[in-house]
């Protein structure tokens, strides 16, 4: 960014990171506005949230507004992940609230609003590459690359759900507590006096706040009775739908028609039966298929194929557009946290692209999002599991 002052909109959650994140902007001179996204929220926690929020743009200094985005998501974010479980996959209602709330409409709205960037909490890295370039005049010219890179804290960081951002985005965006680790943004929080300084972070599904998936889904798909297996075809009881259900799932609702001890070849009569997780489900039979122990074979994949990708600064596989041209090694991860496993990415005919992972990976869901980053922290994009 400019060293020129600039005016920057932060969406501000109420949560502490937020609020460091416009503490630290306001600090450093640029001309800070506050905006409280108020979305989809069925718990009543948004209205805390909108209150601590104010109260720290008020401590700070700083003009605060909020935004009415609650129509939209509902729209875009709760109806995507409602259909996506109803269609059987794990869908990310995060990835997609940033794609289409955060630095969508909020990115879109605050810009018509005389801003010239947006900022938010988010644990990320933001570096602007310089390029030298040739004009088809065959003028030497500079253009520059946004890329994004793993926050230095490596236990909060949200690269993850962010694969799906472009250049025109991040020309526009500020990260600013991206270099920092979760207790140092404390103490900035702390010494500052914000008044968010020892709010606990927020879990789960945002807008469910203390309420659960499987109750919220159930207003939405209705239950019905289907068959629990084990992976060799053995029923051992019923369930309530395939669709409340995703894959390495342990803790799941159901009848079963079988002891806690029991069966041969799992350590004979009165031998504790291992934990079992969801391994496979089908809405079209309502058939969920449980594996035992979590070293279970069923459990793990070697390679999946990825839709809806995204190259944040352009696609590096040589060759790409010709089947078998060419491929990148890459580290990757198939859920939020999970550490990153080398993989090599290549396209398919179809023009999806295929993650083959060097060890096979567990408790991989369809729907949710594979992420692949180079050798030096750099996450290079993203797509959708099939």
């Amino acid at each position: 960014m400019s060293s020129f002052h600039k005016t920057v909109f932060v969406g501000m959650s109420g949560g502490v990171d937020s609020s460091v994140a416009a503490h630290l902007l306001k600090k450093q001179g640029h001309n800070v506005v506050g905006v409280f996204m108020k979305c989809y929220n069925i718990d009543g926690c948004a209205e805390t949230d909108a209150e601590d929020a104010r109260r720290v743009a008020e401590h700070i200094g700083i003009p605060f507004y909020v935004w009415d985005f609650e129509t939209e998501y509902k729209d875009r974010v709760v109806q995507y992940m409602i259909e996506g479980y109803r269609a059987g996959i794990t869908p990310n209602p995060d990835v997609m609230c940033n794609r289409e709330i955060k630095f969508g409409l909020f990115l879109e709205k605050a810009l018509a609003s005389g801003a010239d960037y947006v900022a938010t909490g988010h644990y990320v890295k933001l570096k602007a590459d310089t390029q030298k370039i040739k004009s088809p005049a065959s003028h030497k010219s500079q253009n520059v690359i946004y890329k994004l890179y793993q926050a230095d804290d490596s236990n909060k960081d949200q690269s993850y759900f962010l694969w799906t951002l472009g250049q025109k985005q991040l020309a526009r965006c500020l990260f600013p507590i991206g270099d920092y680790e979760k207790p140092r943004v404390r103490e900035i929080a702390r010494r500052a006096g914000l008044p968010t300084a020892e709010k606990k972070d927020s879990q789960g599904i945002c807008f469910l706040g203390k309420f659960s998936l499987d109750d919220f889904l159930k207003e939405y798909i209705p239950e019905h009775r289907g068959v629990l297996m084990t992976t060799a075809g053995e029923k051992i009881g019923e369930h309530s739908g395939a669709e409340f259900y995703t894959i390495g799932q342990r803790h799941i609702d159901a009848d079963f028609a079988f002891p806690k001890t029991g069966p041969t070849g799992n350590g004979g009569a009165g031998a504790a039966r291992k934990p079992l997780y969801v391994a496979r489900k089908d809405v079209a039979t309502n058939t969920v298929v449980m594996a035992e122990g979590s070293d279970d074979p069923a459990l793990y994949r070697n390679e999946v194929e990825l839709t809806q990708m995204n190259f944040i600064s352009g696609v590096k596989i040589v060759g790409d557009g010709a089947v078998g041209a060419g491929s990148l090694p890459v580290r990757a991860r198939v859920r939020y946290r999970q550490p990153l496993s080398d993989a090599t990415l290549s396209r398919l005919e179809n023009g999806n692209y295929k993650l083959a992972f060097a060890s096979p990976q567990k408790f991989v869901a369809e729907g949710q999002s594979a992420v692949f980053y180079g050798a030096d922290g750099e996450m290079l994009g993203g797509g959708v599991i099939l």
